[in-house]
């Protein structure tokens, strides 16, 4: 498995000038070589590569490396679609491989190619970026963030073997509720939810004014509404992962992909629907479940909160509030998002993505999978 590890650069004020020019050079490459894609319709990187390699050597001082790694940027940019031409900022990242770029762990020192040749220059970073050094492989990434330089490094990382399990914990995301598991523990959504209420609030407020200190105070806001909801889904995923493996069982979640798209909202909920994080969630569970060797399966979410345990009844009167389940059919009633987690959990172990287990259990036994 790859993850990134985030190092902080310490460069001296002389580096910093180099590194700025670099960037501006390689993006500017970039929009050049983004530009004879789109007017050739050469997309590919082989066939950019024999288009505008030497151009951009000598147009903008590039290695032959640094060079090539331009080229491929590009290629990649246009692998999405190729409706629109693509641009690049001038201090947006660039790539760097191994050929182009040394990281010394032990030393703390980073060796990069820039304008004005090779540059050795300190970083700093966490006990946990540096385990994940000791796996660095293929690509790095340079970036300017809030006027400080950062290297994002690919990391290689051993996963052991998922191990074999009979059941699994059922995992409910949603916005009221970020996660509900079929166990029945709640992590509620509300303080995700006030801190972007408050802060969407305040971002209005202050773009209506436009002020210079206005847009100072924006510029200090950006980023903590994203920071604030990333830490909130570390830790709801980190209690996940940690009782699936305690207990020896998988994680089951629904299958959300395209949602935002597929769901129908009012105006006034556009802004909620859209700043739901269950992508982030649902990586998050992902990569740690991975590394704790526990499986994770992703099942269809149709009719998980309709579905009801005891008799099987599905019904889009069963949910006539957002937080209950009541079935119309027998009474059954409870916590709605804990009963669509136990049904998550359900269609994991039969792996049956477009039957629920209720229905089966009560066709073939006649008696309540619930009980």
């Amino acid at each position: 498995m790859k993850l990134t590890a985030q190092l902080k650069l310490e460069p001296s004020e002389q580096q910093a000038g180099v590194l700025l020019q670099t960037m501006h050079a390689a993006n500017a490459a970039a929009n050049f070589v983004s530009g004879i894609a789109w007017d050739t319709c050469q997309f590919q990187q082989y066939s950019l590569h024999h288009a505008c390699y030497y151009s951009v050597r000598s147009q903008f001082g590039l290695s032959a490396q640094a060079t090539v790694r331009v080229i491929a940027k590009v290629a990649d940019a246009y692998k999405l679609d190729r409706r629109t031409r693509r641009t690049f900022h001038p201090m947006g990242g660039i790539a760097y491989d191994d050929r182009i770029l040394r990281i010394a762990p032990n030393k703390r020192i980073v060796s990069v190619w820039t304008l004005g040749g090779r540059e050795q220059m300190p970083f700093v970073c966490g006990e946990h970026q540096m385990r994940l050094l000791q796996g660095q492989r293929g690509e790095s990434d340079l970036v300017l963030r809030n006027g400080e330089f950062y290297l994002l490094a690919t990391c290689d990382v051993n996963t052991p073997e998922p191990s074999t399990v009979d059941d699994f914990l059922g995992v409910d995301m949603g916005v009221v509720n970020l996660a509900v598991d079929s166990d029945g523990v709640v992590h509620q959504g509300k303080p995700v939810n006030n801190v972007r209420y408050r802060h969407r609030k305040l971002r209005s407020k202050l773009q209506r004014k436009g002020t210079k200190s206005c847009r100072r105070r924006l510029k200090k806001l950006a980023g903590k509404e994203r920071r604030f909801a990333t830490w909130v889904n570390h830790n709801v995923s980190k209690s996940i992962v940690v009782k699936a493996k305690g207990t020896g069982r998988g994680i089951a979640v629904e299958e959300l992909n395209g949602i935002r798209d597929r769901v129908t909202v009012r105006r006034s909920q556009r802004a909620i629907l859209h700043s739901w994080s269950f992508f982030q969630l649902r990586a998050f569970l992902t990569y740690k479940a991975a590394l704790a060797g526990i499986p994770l399966v992703a099942v269809d979410p149709r009719n998980t909160s309709r579905l009801c345990p005891a008799c099987g009844h599905i019904s889009k009167a069963n949910r006539k509030i957002q937080a209950n389940f009541l079935c119309v059919s027998c009474n059954f009633s409870g916590l709605a998002d804990h009963i669509a987690a136990g049904n998550i959990s359900r269609r994991a172990v039969v792996n049956l993505p477009h039957v629920s287990i209720a229905q089966i259990t009560v066709q073939r036994q006649g008696q309540s999978p619930w009980l």
